[in-house]
């Protein structure tokens, strides 16, 4: 049984009729679904099976939903694979977590379902943003957070390292506009994302401070293999770590490409991705670009069904 490293995707990868197939097909998958309506008291499959698009990014519904459908994938090729370790990007890593068997999947349910709600609460005055900055690269784009900050007076971090030419900034609505406008002025390109809050920044703190006694009361266990975690790109190798690291990520950076260049440092030459669509796959040969060529990697997606069907393991 060949070894590979579990990716589990975030906000951003939702599609409509996301994970229909599954739960037609499996009276397990189906009660997933269920038990995630149960915590979000939300009718997650009429949302995300009939395509309503405003809906369907409502992070409310999107967390417990995109966790159903990640783990629904990973039920359905488990025994086909021996997973080398796990990721997840942010909220991805709840389902990491749970294909370790750090958390329960109820309890991942129960955790993420609040956890939309928290965050889409966070700013009820639409004071964050949150913007990619392309065509720059690291130093670039951390100059122009480090002016714009200086300029205006207002918080602006790098949120999401996601690759070395593909980085999200967070924080006030102004800053965030002025540092898509410094980007443009150096030849880069801000696009604004379309978010409820300045997700993974200070802006955060008082949602991260609402999670964290319900995080602190789950059964942690110890993974059955090591989870790589975003507030600092790291393998955890107890429930405890674990824990620490997930009560810090709602407020830290996302650092993946810490994550993916110490999942090849420690052997990782195959990465297999549960998600509805291609997005982490396609960052794997550019975080590591300084280390190997991209024919030396092997990045395969199971996003429905069909390819759980057809995955060779």
């Amino acid at each position: 049984m060949s070894q590979a490293v579990l990716l589990f995707p975030g906000q951003g990868s939702q599609e409509a009729g996301m994970g229909r197939d599954l739960a037609e097909a499996s009276a397990d998958a189906m009660n997933l679904w269920k038990q995630a309506e149960r915590a979000s008291s939300l009718p997650l499959r009429e949302i995300y099976w009939e395509g309503d698009d405003a809906a369907m990014s409502d992070t409310r519904a999107l967390q417990p939903a995109l966790t159903v459908v990640n783990l629904n994938l990973w039920s359905a090729v488990a025994g086909r694979t021996k997973p080398l370790a796990a990721a997840g990007h942010s909220l991805g890593e709840f389902s990491a977590l749970a294909a370790a068997g750090v958390l329960s999947p109820q309890s991942v349910l129960e955790l993420t379902s609040l956890r939309g709600r928290l965050m889409a609460e966070a700013d009820p005055e639409s004071k964050g943003a949150m913007a990619a900055l392309l065509k720059l690269d690291l130093a670039q784009v951390e100059k122009i957070v480090a002016d714009t900050a200086a300029e205006c007076g207002e918080l602006v971090i790098v949120a999401n390292y996601n690759t070395p030419g593909q980085l999200v900034i967070s924080g006030t609505k102004a800053a965030v506009a002025l540092a898509c406008q410094k980007a443009k002025e150096v030849k880069g390109r801000g696009i604004e994302l379309k978010v409820s809050g300045a997700f993974h920044s200070p802006m955060m703190a008082e949602a991260s401070k609402e999670l964290a006694p319900q995080l602190r009361k789950a059964t942690w266990n110890k993974p059955k293999f090591p989870v790589y975690c975003n507030a600092h790109g790291k393998a955890v190798h107890e429930g405890e770590s674990a824990l620490e690291s997930l009560l810090a990520q709602m407020t830290s950076s996302v650092q993946w490409i810490d994550t993916m260049r110490n999942q090849y440092d420690a052997g990782a030459r195959r990465w297999l991705e549960l998600g509805p669509k291609a997005l982490l796959g396609k960052m794997v040969s550019p975080c590591l670009a300084d280390r190997a060529e991209a024919d030396q990697l092997t990045v395969e997606l199971v996003n429905n069904a069909e390819s759980a069907g057809t995955f060779a393991g």
